[in-house]
């Protein structure tokens, strides 16, 4: 068994069968707060251990999500390893699962009758589509969801829908269970009941595209893909700079118009110009708008650009790639253990002010090899008989 957590779910038992990204995501955050997270995993492992090698041999995936776990090999079907992992269960507080449709129940894992067994219990179903409704039984992976959930027709550009380059649907399910999880635990530390929590990818990324869809019923016309504009906002987007490279700038407001125009521009007469007065305006005269701004920042570096637009009070950005946030000089990273040696990782986005000066992200407890708390686990909730699965 690992280490035992610290943090305010220190004490916390959290029983997972877990695949993927989205119920790992919840479950890595838990572990963070200090809950100890059971990963029960298929003899084979986690397929996501075998996305890619690129992390000393291990997978990046798998050593961002699993950090702070402890590794149980378990064949759920066998009778033997079924009744150990109900026994863990029984001791648990938290019950994640993100099987494939039907395959928990067919395993004898209902959230509700677990519940019905231990009142205490809370569990986390995290399905494709939910648990009810036509694609209740479908397979669900992030790009599937993007696709359906209408995400991907607003990504990209005006010729062509486009992925996130990210998984935001598994991301964003994650964060939902983590969420919904931590509302159950202040929920039962009240009423001495543990609850369901039910929820889906789909929903997830449908919440995130309320605005366009609320545009689309209400106004008559779902948001356009543009690129790296900002479909609604204008200016907002990315604009090319004399001496190479592309400045993200954003104006939210009139007045930050103004002082656009006048510091940056140079032309406060612009602010005047009905072409330009209001965001609609300047949706519908883009294209001249945009040849001022690049006319305009033509005449610049990346750094005096910056100094323009850090005196106007303007946002800005540089549009960078992965190499670009690698060399970050805001990037803050955290040191991780996995079967392979010591790797860096981003660091978790919270800190946690001590009273002592500037708060820092607690510290990172190891990524599991696979089955590595075997013998420990048997030994704390099973037989030694159930080795094989043998009951």
């Amino acid at each position: 068994m690992s280490e035992a957590g610290e943090g305010p779910l220190a004490g916390l038992l959290v029983v997972s069968v877990e695949q993927a990204v989205a119920a790992p995501f919840a479950t890595s955050r838990l572990a963070d707060a200090g809950a100890r997270v059971i990963k029960v995993e298929r003899p084979e492992g986690d397929f996501a251990r075998l996305y890619d090698r690129h992390v000393r041999g291990e997978c990046a995936w798998f050593v961002w999500l699993n950090r702070g776990k402890e590794s149980v090999v378990l064949d759920i079907k066998a009778a033997g390893d079924n009744a150990l992992l109900q026994r863990m269960i029984a001791r648990a507080d938290v019950f994640v699962q993100n099987l494939a449709p039907g395959a928990a129940a067919r395993a004898g894992l209902d959230s509700a009758a677990l519940r019905r067994r231990h009142p205490r219990l809370i569990t986390c179903d995290i399905s494709g589509y939910g648990e009810s409704g036509p694609y209740a039984e479908m397979k669900a992976y992030d790009f599937l969801i993007q696709c359906e959930s209408g995400i991907a027709s607003v990504t990209g550009t005006a010729e062509s829908a486009s992925r996130v380059g990210v998984s935001v649907c598994d991301i964003g399910a994650g964060l939902n269970a983590y969420g919904a999880i931590l509302e159950a635990v202040l929920g039962r530390a009240r009423s001495g009941r543990g609850s369901g929590i039910s929820l889906s990818l789909f929903d997830g990324m449908a919440d995130w595209m309320t605005v366009p869809l609320l545009h689309l019923e209400h106004g008559g016309k779902a948001p356009a893909r543009t690129g790296l504009s900002h479909a609604m906002i204008a200016p907002y987007g990315a604009y090319p700079v004399g001496c190479g490279g592309q400045m993200v700038i954003a104006i939210q407001n009139e007045r930050e118009w103004a002082r656009f125009c006048a510091g940056v521009l140079w032309d406060a007469a612009l602010t005047t110009d009905p072409r330009f007065a209001g965001h609609p305006a300047r949706l519908a005269n883009r294209p001249a708008m945009d040849a001022l701004i690049v006319d305009a920042f033509a005449t610049h570096d990346m750094d005096s650009l910056a100094e323009a637009l850090r005196a106007a009070g303007i946002a800005f950005g540089r549009l960078n790639d992965v190499a670009g946030l690698s060399e970050h000089p805001q990037l803050r990273r955290a040191a991780v253990e996995t079967a392979a040696g010591p790797v860096e990782i981003v660091a978790p986005p919270a800190r946690y002010a001590d009273g002592a000066g500037e708060g820092n992200s607690r510290p990172l407890r190891p990524v599991p090899a696979l089955g590595e708390q075997n013998e420990a686990i048997r030994a704390e909730f099973g037989r030694t008989d159930e080795l094989l699965g043998n009951a």
